[in-house]
């Protein structure tokens, strides 16, 4: 029977083309994967005593850390049965997942998947990244974001790091309303604009087109901080698959 460690290998061959590179010879069994043009980590198999994790046992498991590209997901999936903080490479957002069944392979793959997006070029970032989902803060004190949408489904909005063309943004609009109020779609990236003041600085922009108005009461601070684990909204940051599906 084939192994998940070996189908996770085969995975990785079949769609990224890259195969295990042997480093350490204290360490045999570790197993790096790189990007082929800038050369990054974006998964590294090991086999350690299940302690190392926090487990209490010491039989030998094969483990595989993967980098997620935002905090908040990380911290999200620690608490989830199966996964940990980085072994030997927490800083970063590292996790490791365990190869022992506990989590099943598909998903596996899909933060092996994330893992690969969030080291790879900059190049390899906008050829391949598929649609993402984000939560941006909007601060009433600088800018009426309620009457902008009141005039025009369509507005020019500060482009956030990672954003990309057809990525949603949920928008948290602050005190005094402190909710997810909408749903948007960005239709144009990388507008160059030029701003600056003590508070705010820009230098592109991009056009978001609304596509859905919530209730004001329906994803308040107190829902998104017990239910989702969202304790602030600062800057664009990723959601949960939970947040995801209830914003639908």
């Amino acid at each position: 029977m084939t192994s998940l460690k070996e189908k996770l290998f085969a995975y990785v061959n079949k769609k990224y083309s890259s195969t295990p590179e042997y480093l350490w010879m204290r360490y045999p069994n570790y197993a790096v994967f790189r990007h082929g043009d800038n050369r990054k980590w974006f998964a590294l198999i090991m086999d350690i005593p299940a302690n190392k994790l926090g487990m209490d046992s010491e039989e030998i498991t094969d483990i595989l850390n993967v980098k997620m590209s935002d905090p908040f997901i990380a911290d999200i999936l620690v608490q989830q049965k199966g996964f940990f903080r980085g072994y030997h490479i927490s800083r970063g957002n590292w996790i490791s997942i365990l190869l022992d069944g506990t989590v099943e392979y598909e998903e596996i793959c899909k933060w092996l998947d994330e893992s690969y997006i969030a080291t790879a070029s900059k190049e390899t970032i906008r050829r391949i990244r598929p649609p993402k989902e984000w939560l941006i803060p909007a601060n009433p004190k600088y800018y009426d974001i309620q009457a902008a949408f009141s005039k025009s489904k369509e507005i020019n909005w500060k482009q956030g790091k990672g954003i990309k063309l057809n990525d949603t943004v949920f928008i948290y609009v602050g005190a005094p309303v402190s909710a997810i109020l909408y749903k948007c779609k960005v239709i144009k990236t990388d507008i160059p604009f030029s701003y600056n003041d003590e508070d705010i600085h820009m230098s592109r922009i991009m056009k978001i087109k609304l596509q859905k108005h919530y209730d004001p009461k329906q994803f308040t601070f107190d829902v998104l901080k017990e239910r989702y684990g969202i304790f602030a909204v600062r800057g664009p940051r990723g959601i949960s698959d939970s947040l995801s599906k209830a914003l639908r």
